[in-house]
């Protein structure tokens, strides 16, 4: 009898490298193993068809484009809704760190929802409310509703913060999952830099509250993309990544009567048969194809029928904050999305005021230069990142150990110093707006980078406790980000921009250094 390998959470064989692993491979590359090891139900979403995949896919990125363009479409009006309303700079701030915190303590409720109920109805819910949310937001004129208005949209948008990475991890392999989550924070980070583009312009033609009405209409338009052609991806396993096979990874489908087709010269005749009776005579269950009406129904029939476990998922994520690596995420996706937040809440302030005197449109203009930098982020972290996991498990016998990926974080060791002296300093001394442009590019990069290795290095490592472990990563993160959002007026005033941004590239770099200790003693 063989010894058997020690279970290590995340540690899997991604790679046959003897080619003697009995588990299903990768078509397109032989030595692939597929993990988790998809079932033998046609309605599994591991075994669902590329073009079905894709589609799946595109439903994520609409909804994340969309409610993403919401949260962030104010950063470059600040100034003219602060002049209008008679807000101030701080108090806008103040709600936009509401709004952050609202959406990662939301995911406490909406995640947990979506793993019992259904992740479709959640994301449609989702984005309905953020249309009404915005047209109401046009209309607040105190600091009270301001708040307000901001605590709802984070409420109501708290599902994409989590719920799309565990949507990627129901379709997507390990070999597969650095790229579309790469292709997600393409999607979050890249909406959050592409609205206050158009927003400048829509601001300087139409004023600032058509800025929040063409939300609510891009809203409307990705609620219907989602109504048609999202569909569930709910899918009960019976085994833990790194213990499963391919025999026993799924739920069994219900026997029932079921027609088969049959093609025969050209022609098709249907038989009808038991599922009972072919299971009897082939030794294996036949699973039934869903139709295109069951794709889109709103609730699984199983949905209201299955045991409960909304209360135990609520708390779970509280619990996982003493899980070394969970907690790291959070603390490391947190500390990166903190640079975003004070780049974003002083944009507006910078490029608006002397020396550069930007109008409204040319603030937003401005954020191509983020965009690019997000383009740059995700396909390091994502096409390159998922070529460097699969050579590392190569050079180690086929193994792979998500602590693997926190390499990535060298580019971050240069780049976010950089980004954060250039910025402030520059801002400081009034350096050719070039300079300031090219500090967004860079500061987006490492935003991006933070951001999928992040949430990549916690599914790896727990796939089968993604959905409430990722609440823990996003409620760490964003009580970060409210604390900054909260305090980065007051705290640039008082220590003026040059000392600022060298105290926060100095922190950047101590908090990026920390990976290293994780892959000496956590490997």
């Amino acid at each position: 009898m063989g010894l058997q390998r020690e279970f290590v959470p995340g540690t899997v064989h991604l790679v046959d490298v003897e080619g003697t692993i009995h588990a299903k491979h990768a078509s397109a590359k032989k030595d692939i193993v597929l993990v988790p090891a998809p079932s033998s139900d046609p309605n599994d979403p591991l075994n669902w068809t590329p073009r079905r995949k894709f589609m799946s896919t595109s439903c994520t990125c609409v909804y994340t484009l969309m409610v993403g363009i919401a949260s962030a479409a104010i950063y470059s009006v600040l100034i003219p809704i602060s002049n209008e309303t008679g807000l101030t700079l701080g108090d806008l701030n103040a709600g936009t760190g509401y709004m952050f915190l609202a959406f990662g303590w939301g995911c406490l409720f909406w995640q947990p929802l979506a793993l019992q109920y259904g992740k479709r109805p959640v994301y449609l819910m989702s984005i309905l409310a953020t249309i009404a949310i915005m047209v109401w937001a046009a209309h607040t004129s105190t600091n009270g509703q301001w708040i307000a208005n901001k605590i709802m949209q984070g409420f109501f948008g708290a599902p994409i913060e989590s719920l799309i990475e565990v949507s990627v991890t129901d379709i997507w392999f390990t070999h597969e999952r650095g790229g579309y989550l790469a292709l997600y924070g393409l999607f979050l980070a890249g909406s959050n830099f592409f609205a206050p583009i158009i927003a400048g312009f829509i601001s300087d033609g139409q004023g600032w509250r058509w800025v929040l009405y063409w939300c609510a209409i891009f809203c409307a338009v990705g609620f219907v993309y989602l109504l048609v052609f999202m569909e569930e991806t709910n899918y009960s396993r019976t085994t833990i990544t790194g213990q499963d096979s391919a025999n026993d990874s799924g739920t069994q489908t219900p026997s029932r009567e079921v027609t088969q087709t049959v093609i025969t010269g050209g022609k098709q005749t249907a038989v009808a048969q038991s599922t009972a009776d072919n299971e009897k005579r082939t030794g294996q269950s036949v699973h039934l194809t869903k139709t295109f009406w069951e794709k889109m129904r709103l609730f699984e029939p199983d949905a209201f029928t299955k045991p409960n476990r909304l209360t135990r998922m609520m708390i779970r994520p509280l619990i996982f904050l003493s899980f070394p690596v969970i907690a790291y995420s959070g603390f490391c996706y947190g500390s990166n999305l903190v640079w975003f937040n004070v780049l974003n809440g002083t944009a507006s302030l910078i490029l608006s005021g002397n020396p550069y005197n930007f109008k409204a449109s040319m603030v937003g203009v401005s954020y191509v230069s983020p965009l690019i930098g997000v383009f740059i982020g995700a396909v390091y972290t994502g096409r390159f990142g998922d070529w460097f996991l699969v050579r590392m498990a190569r050079a180690r016998g086929g193994i792979m150990e998500p602590e693997h990926r926190l390499w990535l974080f060298c580019a971050s060791l240069v780049l976010i110093p950089l980004g954060l002296i250039l910025w402030g300093v520059g801002a400081a001394h009034h350096v050719h707006w070039f300079g300031l442009v090219f500090a967004m590019c860079v500061i987006a990069t490492t935003n991006t980078i933070g951001l999928q290795l992040s949430l990549a290095y916690c599914i790896d490592t727990y796939r089968d406790l993604a959905g409430e472990a990722t609440i823990t990563v996003i409620l760490v993160r964003n009580t970060m980000s409210f604390a900054i959002g909260y305090g980065i007026t007051p705290w640039i005033t008082n220590m003026g921009y040059q000392n600022a941004f060298i105290t926060a590239a100095f922190a950047g770099l101590a908090q990026c250094l920390t990976f290293l200790v994780f892959i000496k003693w956590v490997t």
